[in-house]
């Protein structure tokens, strides 16, 4: 490589005119207007660099809330049909156990022939029974009669003895019989008998003469008293209350008694034992009027 040398003179540099240097208060303004737009180009790039990334979280967010209930309705979705398969084992367990077919059709007519027989045999027994029910509400009357008269005889229980006559014209009013008119007619005459027959309180006469009996057993023996039914021997004097004589006799009376009846019978006190068997002998009495107040008995009432 060669190289030219070059005259000195040509070598110095040729002196150009200055260019005019820009004005700094002139280029100031315009470059703070550059750096103020960078800026907010800065701001919004960034402010935009977060809107994005929070839009972004939230969309990742919403997708495993969304992921999460999908998880659940799966889980949900294989319970139910864990149990669906278990339902359908045990159906299918209770259909293995279940009789065939055809031995459900042979029970099923065994069932209908039986309703079937046990329905003739019902109409049946309503044939031999519909004869016999009027004998035996028959035979029922007649044993309410037979109640009745002995009631009326044995006790002399007529409200009792009423009933059952009634309840034996109920019977016949049931059967409409025109043969059962002689019967009711009997009956009617026996009821108005009966409905008009006076009914005492016996039960009230028995507790009354019981009443009696317990006073019989507090007899107790008194001892005599005189009774003055005259007037003194003072009515024999002059009548002067201050004589002499006259209060003498007075307290002589009090002391000496002169009975003008003296041939009377005058009955003995009644000694202990005597006292005892009255007591006994009325205590008897009163119980015999007690069981023909109960029994009805007239006359062995009035006697005791």
């Amino acid at each position: 490589m060669s190289e030219t040398v070059l005259p000195k003179d040509d070598v110095e540099p040729v002196l150009a005119k200055p260019e005019p240097l820009p004005d700094p208060a002139y280029k100031e303004p315009s470059n703070r207007r550059s750096s103020n737009g960078l800026a907010i180009l800065a701001l919004l790039l960034g402010a935009a660099g977060v809107a994005v990334g929070g839009w972004s979280v939230w969309q990742l967010r919403a997708m495993q809330a969304g992921h999460q209930e999908q998880l659940g309705q799966l889980q949900d979705i294989g319970s139910q049909t864990q149990a669906l398969k278990q339902s359908e084992q045990q159906i299918a367990v209770r259909l293995a156990q279940l009789p065939p077919a055809e031995e459900l059709e042979d029970r099923r007519r065994l069932v209908t022939q039986l309703q079937g027989d046990q329905q003739r045999l019902s109409q049946r027994v309503e044939t031999v029974l519909g004869a016999s029910r009027k004998d035996w509400r028959l035979a029922e009357a007649e044993h309410l009669l037979r109640l009745a008269s002995l009631r009326l005889s044995a006790l002399q229980d007529v409200n009792s003895a009423a009933a059952l006559v009634q309840g034996a014209d109920e019977i016949l009013r049931e059967q409409d019989d025109p043969g059962a008119f002689a019967a009711r007619e009997q009956l009617a005459k026996s009821l108005t008998a009966l409905r008009s027959v006076d009914q005492p309180d016996r039960t009230g006469l028995f507790l009354q003469l019981a009443a009696v009996r317990e006073q019989v057993a507090q007899l107790n023996e008194l001892a005599p008293e005189y009774k003055d039914k005259g007037d003194s021997l003072f009515g024999l004097t002059d009548g002067s209350e201050d004589s002499y004589w006259a209060k003498w006799w007075d307290k002589i009376s009090q002391f000496v008694r002169i009975d003008f009846h003296a041939d009377k019978n005058i009955r003995p006190l009644l000694a202990g034992q005597s006292l005892t068997q009255v007591r006994l002998a009325l205590s008897l009495a009163i119980e015999q009027a007690q069981w023909a107040a109960l029994n009805g008995q007239g006359p062995v009432y009035e006697k005791a």
